[in-house]
């Protein structure tokens, strides 16, 4: 099935040049001048993906992402400056899947918008732990693959595909510390670089909606100049 993408830049150059660049690699696009003329259509008639400017006039795309994910949870690629990190730290902690700081070339673009794809694909076998399709049971956390489906103590959690997969990773081995860089590799594939502040942010993000349903919620211990682990207690 094509993989439908959704633009919203203020820029049309970017959005012809995008759009042009994604119908080339086999993808559908629906490109939006503003953040208002996209919401709408994005909550009615979600895409597969969507990526966002962040800095545009009316409503900018970290508005457009909160009010999104009020709805939706359709995965989220910014495009930033490089010199936005406030924003970026924002775009994630909103629920942003990615981001790519401008200047960019449509080659990177085109594998981030092909990684997260895959990531939101969980029928696809992996081909090591990262991923499995059985039902992950880790004390009061219940993660179904199949269907994306997370569950604290009976109560469901939403996750973005990046937050799912961080997750599951942590929890397929209760008590093993992993690195930010495991993090990364269960996250993200395609030789694709984030930082470790990105891997944090997820980290907060996953944490914050846990305690929405749990305000005891502290699964998730950071060892700090080690990375993380996931704790059944």
């Amino acid at each position: 099935m094509t993989a439908t993408i959704a633009l919203v830049d203020d820029d049309r150059n970017i959005l012809t040049s995008v759009s042009i660049a994604l119908q080339t690699e086999g993808f559908l696009t629906r490109v939006y001048s503003d953040g208002d003329a996209a919401l709408k259509a994005l909550i009615e008639n979600p895409p597969d993906l969507a990526i966002f400017d962040i800095k545009m006039p009316r409503m900018d795309g970290l508005e457009l992402l909160r009010r999104l994910r009020e709805r939706r949870d359709t995965p989220v690629i910014f495009l930033t400056s490089k010199d936005d990190e406030l924003d970026e730290a924002l775009g994630l902690a909103l629920g942003a899947d990615d981001y790519i700081a401008k200047p960019f070339s449509q080659r990177l673009l085109i594998a981030r918008v092909r990684a997260i794809l895959r990531r939101a694909e969980p029928s696809v076998a992996r081909d090591d732990e990262r991923q499995s399709t059985a039902v992950l049971e880790r004390g009061r956390l219940t993660m179904d693959p199949a269907r994306h489906r997370t569950q604290w103590a009976g109560a469901a959690v939403t996750l973005t595909v990046t937050e799912f997969l961080i997750l599951e990773a942590l929890a397929q081995r209760p008590g093993v510390v992993k690195t930010r860089n495991q993090l990364m590799d269960a996250a993200y594939q395609d030789d694709i670089y984030v930082d470790d502040r990105t891997i944090d942010s997820h980290i907060k993000r996953v944490r914050r909606k846990f305690r929405e349903v749990d305000p005891a919620f502290d699964s998730i211990e950071t060892l700090y100049g080690a990375g993380y682990r996931f704790s059944e207690e």
